[in-house]
C-alpha cells in the first residue's frame, strides 16, 4: 500500500517511527506500507520508490526542515499527492482549527474525491463536516478513519461504529481528555494548586505549551461533538455544548474532595431527554462508586447508553504520540482488512 503522509509534527514522527517498529506485524497482515510522500505547510519528500524511514528518522533527530532531506523539495504540496494515482491512503495530521477546519477539511476534500482513502487525526473537520466527508467517501468508494480523533489510542468512536451498530444510543458520557486527567490526579496525589499541576503535566510532555483547548474543556467538547454527530446521527455544533474546564479547581476543593471518598473529573456528556439533545462539559465531582471516577492518569474512558445492547464501556487508551500514532496505524490496518467505518 503506497500512502501519503500530510502534517509530520509530534504524531506523524511518532506514525514513521511506528512503521518501521511493527513491519513484522504488518507483514502477517500482508501489509507492506511503502510511503511516498510527507508534505508539510512549507514543502515535502516525494519519492517514487518510497521514503528510507530509517534515514529519515535519524535525519530529522538534528535537522526539522524535512526539504532537506533526500527527494525533499518546498515545491512539494498536498496537489502532488490528490494527482498521483499511485496513492492509495493519505494520512492527515494537521492542527486542529475548530472555527475553519482548516487546512484539513480542504485536503479531506480533494483526496476523498480523488478516491483515496483518509485516516485523519485532525477533529476539525471532522466537528465542522463529517455528514459531508463521510458522503464524499461512500460515493467514491472509499473509507475515512476517524479512530485517532476522539480519544487516540482509545477506541472510542470506532467502538461506538461496529460494536452499537442496530441500537439507538440515548446517551454518551466520557472522560476523553488524559491532559486533564493527569492534571486533577496530580492535584489530588501532591494537594498542590491547579498551576503546579499544570507545569509538571508540561514538564512530562503531557501537556502543551498552550494548554487551552485542553484544560478550558475544548478539546474534550470536540472529541464528544464527533462521537454525537458520528453516533447519534445528529448535525450539532460546539455552540450546541455547554463547556466549562479545570483551571478554577482549587487544592482545597480537592482536598475536600478526598475527605468526601469522590474525585474531580471531567466529563463530557450528551443525553437525549423529551426536550431535545443536552450536551455538556462539566468538571464534575464523582463519588467512589461511580464507574468515571475509577478513570486515573492519562487513561480516558466512554460510556454508551442503549436501547437494545444496554450500556457498554471502554476504558484505557493511552496517552502520547505513540498511543495516537497506533491509532492512525490502526485505522489503516483496518481498512486494509476490508472493514467500512
Amino acid at each position: 500500500m503506497k500512502i501519503a503522509v500530510i502534517g509530520y509534527g509530534g504524531v506523524g514522527k511518532a506514525l514513521i517511527r511506528l512503521l518501521e517498529m511493527q513491519k513484522a506485524l504488518l507483514a502477517k497482515e500482508s501489509l507492506d506500507i511503502t510511503v511516498k510522500y510527507i508534505v508539510e505547510y512549507y514543502g515535502g519528500i516525494a519519492c517514487k520508490s518510497g521514503i528510507d524511514l530509517p534515514t529519515l528518522i535519524h535525519f530529522t533527530e538534528t535537522e526539522p526542515d524535512i526539504t532537506k532531506f533526500q527527494d525533499g523539495s518546498k515545491n512539494t504540496t498536498v496537489d502532488d499527492i490528490v494527482f498521483d494515482p499511485e496513492v492509495e491512503l493519505a494520512v492527515i495530521m494537521t492542527p486542529t482549527n475548530k472555527e475553519t477546519g482548516q487546512p484539513g477539511l480542504d485536503y479531506t476534500r480533494a483526496l476523498l474525491a480523488a478516491g483515496k482513502h483518509v485516516v485523519i487525526s485532525d477533529k476539525g473537520p471532522i466537528m465542522l463536516a463529517y455528514k459531508e466527508l463521510k458522503a464524499l467517501a461512500d460515493a467514491h468508494g472509499v473509507q475515512l478513519g476517524i479512530g485517532c480523533t476522539t480519544g487516540g489510542a482509545l477506541p472510542s468512536v470506532n467502538g461506538g461504529i461496529m460494536d452499537m451498530a442496530g441500537a439507538q444510543i440515548s446517551s454518551i458520557e466520557g472522560v476523553l481528555n488524559g491532559t486533564t486527567n493527569f492534571i486533577l490526579k496530580y492535584m489530588e496525589e501532591n494537594g498542590c494548586e491547579y498551576a503546579e499541576a499544570l507545569k509538571e503535566a508540561q514538564t512530562c510532555g503531557i501537556a502543551e505549551t498552550n494548554p487551552t483547548l485542553d484544560v478550558e474543556g475544548w478539546d474534550t467538547a470536540g472529541k464528544l461533538l464527533i462521537l454525537t454527530n458520528v453516533l447519534m446521527n445528529e448535525s450539532k455544533t460546539l455552540k450546541d455544548i455547554q463547556v466549562e474546564g479545570i483551571t478554577k479547581l482549587t487544592a482545597a476543593e480537592v482536598k475536600k474532595a478526598a475527605a468526601e471518598n469522590c474525585k474531580y473529573k471531567l466529563v463530557g456528556k450528551t443525553k437525549r431527554t423529551d426536550t431535545g439533545l443536552q450536551m455538556s462539559v462539566n468538571l464534575e465531582k464523582l463519588a467512589a462508586d461511580q464507574l468515571l471516577c475509577s478513570v486515573e492518569g492519562k487513561n480516558k474512558a466512554v460510556r454508551y447508553v442503549s436501547d437494545t445492547i444496554g450500556e457498554v464501556v471502554i476504558i484505557g487508551g493511552a496517552s502520547g504520540v505513540i498511543p495516537a500514532a497506533a491509532s492512525i496505524l490502526r485505522d489503516i490496518v483496518n481498512i486494509h482488512r476490508g472493514y467500512h467505518f
